[in-house]
């Protein structure tokens, strides 16, 4: 197939239109709910008040803003794909933007800009307050304004705005590779989100996990157990070794949560007798690297370890939840003395999938020969 028929047949599955809207209509769209926002996003997306308040300058200024991105859904109702914390910046400060309880956030006051340092305190309508309210004229003028707004059509490939919202959010964003996964999440399967956000908090799981601060903050925790259930559920063999980690787990996400047989109970139930098991046996040195030299774990948190020992004793729990425990961490500190585990790690530059197909297979044997 050519670069131009895969050209040709991609932008067959995307329609999209395009023109500028001014904010009125916005606001009333959103006013009527045909215009979505996804309340759960506000936890993801974290503009302090400076920068909000730079935004409305940015408006009243008439300085030119990005692009608005939406879907349009089978009931005609526009999803926003890229522009959330601009539109709720807006929405907030007018008084309309609900919560993800259908509640009215408190309005929004404005802060001293640059250009504007008459901002401070300025509220949009205020009636105890109408010294520091926008007047009317500045309410039209500001109402006015015009976006300019990207709308994928229905009939676009299902995938269109979940592909769209990653291109979009990721790279110069201020999001974490999971906190974009984790919107995915919200936006194809909340259910998805909410069940493994809970098994994130297990304390078993945690303990095992030396993160810091900006690491939870970021959801690593969340990453973790993520691949834990990618690693149990998707076929490994099938995946090229050269291709990025980041787009792997991103796609093997969006895979599970279309999965119509994925056994949410059972899955959780072997997550969390995994950590318990582990955390009883070598809490936080779980995942850190055992040092044959100084016969010692170190180090923090090692995906490789993760790796394996998750997947193989993952699939063989009842056979291990037997073993006397000092007998489990010697067994575990063996498998650092495998030829297969110091010749793969001493590989320089073995990219992240290579390595992972290769310490899931081992893994899964090393666990499974010992029974």
């Amino acid at each position: 197939m050519t670069l131009q028929t895969e050209i040709d047949e991609k932008s067959k599955e995307i329609h999209t239109d395009g023109y500028p809207m001014s904010l009125g209509e916005l606001i009333n769209m959103y006013k009527d709910k045909e215009l979505h926002l996804q309340p759960d996003f506000q936890r993801f997306f974290r503009w302090t008040d400076a920068q909000k308040s730079s935004f409305i300058e940015s408006i009243l200024l008439g300085i030119p803003v990005p692009s608005i991105f939406v879907a349009r859904s089978d009931k005609g109702i526009w999803d926003v794909i890229d522009g959330l914390q601009r539109l709720s910046t807006i929405f907030e400060f007018i008084g309309i933007l609900e919560d993800s309880n259908d509640e009215i956030k408190t309005p929004s006051s404005l802060q001293g800009t640059k250009f504007l340092p008459s901002l401070q305190g300025k509220k949009w309508d205020d009636e105890t307050d109408l010294e520091n309210s926008f007047t009317s004229e500045q309410r039209i003028d500001f109402k006015r304004s015009k976006m300019d707004v990207k709308i994928i059509k229905k009939g676009s490939d299902e995938d269109a705005k979940y592909e769209l919202f990653q291109r979009l959010n990721t790279g110069g964003s201020a999001l974490s590779d999971q906190e974009i996964r984790n919107c995915l999440m919200i936006m194809t399967n909340k259910d998805f989100y909410t069940w493994i956000s809970e098994l994130s908090t297990d304390p078993n799981f945690l303990a095992t996990l030396p993160l810091t601060t900006r690491q939870l903050n970021e959801r690593d925790d969340m990453e973790i157990a993520l691949r834990f259930f990618v690693y149990r559920n998707i076929n490994l063999s099938t995946v090229k070794g050269s291709d990025d980690m980041r787009e792997f787990l991103t796609d093997s996400m969006i895979e599970l949560m279309k999965l119509e047989n994925f056994n949410y109970e059972e899955e959780g139930r072997i997550f969390r007798e995994t950590f318990n098991l582990l955390n009883t046996t070598l809490d936080e040195n779980s995942f850190k690297k055992f040092d044959t030299s100084k016969d010692k774990f170190t180090g923090g948190f090692s995906v490789s370890s993760f790796e394996l020992l998750t997947i193989g004793l993952s699939e063989n729990l009842n056979a291990y939840n037997a073993l006397d425990k000092e007998e489990l961490i010697k067994f575990i500190k063996n498998i650092y003395n495998l030829d297969v585990y110091k010749d793969t790690t001493s590989q320089l530059g073995i990219r992240s999938l290579s390595r992972l197909k290769i310490f899931a297979q081992l893994s899964q044997e090393y666990f499974l020969d010992e029974l």
